[in-house]
């Protein structure tokens, strides 16, 4: 089982409903492939660095989740077919990587 964390921006058209549609879609895909999630983030509505599809702005969420490496390909081909994400990234966690991770929830569960 590897660590991974995954970072995708939704359409900013979409309602509550739809977004939570959308993650939820992705979250199920996971868990009904063996991933085990650790933690998932709701960064809400940013402004983007650059204009994607003609939009200026994105919700972004973010999934850290552990799982083997054979389910990322298909996770990944998920992402390309659903037309609400206009951008994601799936990254492979080191060590370091974890640990970092780690102290950044601890730090958002104090703040809360």
């Amino acid at each position: 089982m590897n660590h991974y964390e995954t970072v995708f921006i939704l359409n900013p058209v979409l309602s509550d409903d739809q977004i939570a549609e959308t993650v939820k879609k992705f979250e199920d895909f996971l868990t009904k492939n063996g991933a085990k999630m650790v933690s998932k983030e709701n960064w809400g509505l940013k402004k983007l660095a650059y204009a994607i599809q003609h939009k200026k702005s994105g919700f972004y969420h973010l999934f850290e989740f552990t799982a083997p490496g054979e389910v990322i390909n298909p996770y990944e081909q998920e992402f390309k077919r659903e037309e609400r994400v206009m951008r994601f990234l799936t990254v492979k966690l080191d060590k370091h990587a974890i640990a970092w991770a780690e102290k950044r929830r601890t730090r958002l569960k104090t703040k809360a």
